[in-house]
């Protein structure tokens, strides 16, 4: 059912590159891994555009670390098990809450300026039990996160940077992955990439859907890969959609940061009636899947689109605390200090992907992966707010070190030829109807008959490719198998439970307190945990 590779390629007439590493993605896990192995051997650093672009660069609310005098690992350790909604690693969970402010700390060392006022200021977003969001810039941290690591890299010269180079696919041999295929999106040509080890940094899969606050780089293309080459994903139906996007049909899709509503920020429908304390008793600081759905519960009866952030509550510091979206809001004729802002959900995260060990191996041997494009396990069913620049930080530290004592010291391959000819499927689906099949039926609310019309519709989407490859056509290849794995694995689990929720089965089961697997081999393998 599913082709092993995407395009037509022979290796024996491509140039070919050697190193020690491969590193596909420059967010955080990506600059992190790629900086750490630089000390071991020669490293490539792969992005489909400028360094720059990636979630991390985008990420406005903060990074979740227990540093503050009445907190502890413990309570962060807690904190994100419960939000899980019972799917959580406890050992993956256990390692991001106690080593998380120690690889933060050493991030600041590099260079990372957060905001402080006696000491680091320190806020509080859903679901967190203390006030442990570092912030920068008021609402900028992940760009600061982005420029400290990128002014770190670029003072090695073992490593070879990139940009503008799209991994396609994964080359295996005798079971083992030992390089990859890649597009230079400039030129069209494609070349061959080995190395000892190749990570996968590559991110998330926002671009699904057709309402998302990731940038366009997040196609999924790391799970792709990983799948048509043999590794095992888990977790696909876990997509987590942020609560409070900008919705203004003349403005591009923009994040308003959960911690406005750290700050202080209410949440009210069109009537202007606030809402959220009769969904949780945490009000607006309730868990992000609970506020997605209340959110889409009050369009639903008001007949709206949307609903309103009222920022009032937090008065004239709101400027100087979120600084990027009072300016981008002011573009579109917004004031924070007086306006309702009209917001909406959108895809937001994946915690599923390419499931690996808390040392970043997946199932592959030769293949590693951290950060959002792996599925440690560590969010469960819903990831706790601010944990994923912590995710990518931890673990992309953790993957280096099992990457640099596994293989530094594994031969490379000989320059092996492999000549494959593909024929693409029919495309009678757009880009377009493929983003608004997945958010209308493996959105915020999903039941079976709509699961089902999408799996029928998303047989329409090729799944390879006959053309001359380039960047569009091989996204949306990605994205289509993606999504067929999204809606199987929604289709499969028969419960509500944290980021995925079913009308036809609104309740949490006992019997489903365990993880999809999915692999070429094993389509749907259900893991015990």
């Amino acid at each position: 059912m599913y082709p092993r590779y995407i395009v037509s390629f022979d290796t024996s007439c491509m140039p070919c590159h050697e190193y020690d590493y491969l590193v596909v993605g420059s967010g955080v896990a990506g600059l992190i891994t790629a900086t750490l192995l630089a000390d071991h051997g020669r490293v490539a650093l792969l992005s489909k555009e400028e360094l720059s672009e990636s979630n991390t660069q985008y990420a406005q609310g903060g990074i979740a670390a227990a540093i503050g005098p009445d907190d502890s690992p413990e309570l962060h350790y807690r904190d994100t098990i419960k939000a899980g909604a019972g799917l959580c690693s406890e050992e993956a969970v256990r390692i991001l809450a106690d080593e998380g402010p120690g690889y933060l700390y050493q991030l600041i060392e590099a260079g990372a300026v957060f905001d402080r006022t006696d000491g680091y200021s320190l806020t509080r977003e859903a679901a967190h039990s203390r006030n442990r969001i570092l912030h920068a810039k008021g609402d900028a941290t992940g760009a600061e996160i982005e420029r400290t690591l990128l002014c770190n890299i670029k003072r090695f010269d073992n490593i070879t940077i990139l940009p503008g180079i799209m991994a396609v696919d994964l080359l295996t041999d005798n079971g083992r992955c030992h390089g990859l295929i890649a597009l230079d999106t400039s030129s069209g040509g494609m070349s061959v990439y080995t190395a000892g080890a190749i990570i996968m940094a590559s991110g998330g899969a926002g671009q699904i859907y057709c309402r998302t606050t990731n940038p366009d780089v997040s196609t999924g293309d790391g799970a792709a890969m990983a799948f048509r080459a043999g590794a095992r994903l888990a977790d696909l139906e876990f997509f987590q959609f942020h609560p409070t996007a900008l919705y203004l049909p003349r403005a591009p899709m923009f994040l308003i940061s959960e911690a406005v509503r750290g700050e202080g920020g209410i949440l009210r429908n069109v009537r202007g009636e606030r809402f959220m304390p009769m969904y949780h008793q945490m009000a607006e600081l309730a868990p992000r899947d609970i506020v997605a759905r209340a959110i889409v519960n009050e369009m639903d009866k008001t007949g709206a689109d949307y609903v309103y952030l009222d920022l009032r509550p937090i008065g004239t510091r709101v400027t100087d605390r979120f600084p990027t979206i009072c300016l981008t809001c002011k573009q579109f004729g917004l004031d924070l200090t007086k306006d309702f802002i009209p917001v909406a959900p959108a895809a937001h995260y994946y915690m599923g992907g390419i499931l690996t060990d808390t040392c970043g191996r997946s199932s592959l041997p030769g293949l590693y992966a951290c950060g959002e494009a792996a599925c440690t396990m560590v969010h469960g069913a819903n990831r706790l707010a601010s944990n994923s620049l912590l995710e990518g930080l931890v673990f992309g530290h953790r993957c280096a070190a099992a990457v640099s004592e596994e293989s530094a010291r594994q031969p490379l391959l000989p320059h092996l030829s492999n000549k494959v000819e593909t024929s693409g499927g029919r495309q009678s689906v757009s880009v377009m109807d493929l983003k608004r099949l997945m958010w209308e039926a493996a959105g915020i609310i999903r039941c079976r008959q709509g699961l089902a019309n999408a799996e029928h519709g998303l047989n329409d989407m090729p799944l390879a490719s006959s053309a001359e490859p380039e960047r569009g056509m091989l996204e949306l290849v990605n994205m289509a198998l993606l999504a067929r794995l999204i809606v199987k694995a929604s289709l499969k689990r028969t419960e509500s439970r944290g980021a995925h929720f079913r009308l036809d089965y609104p309740y949490r089961s006992k019997e489903w307190q365990k993880h999809i697997v999915l692999s070429p081999e094993e389509e749907a393998e259900i893991d015990a945990n």
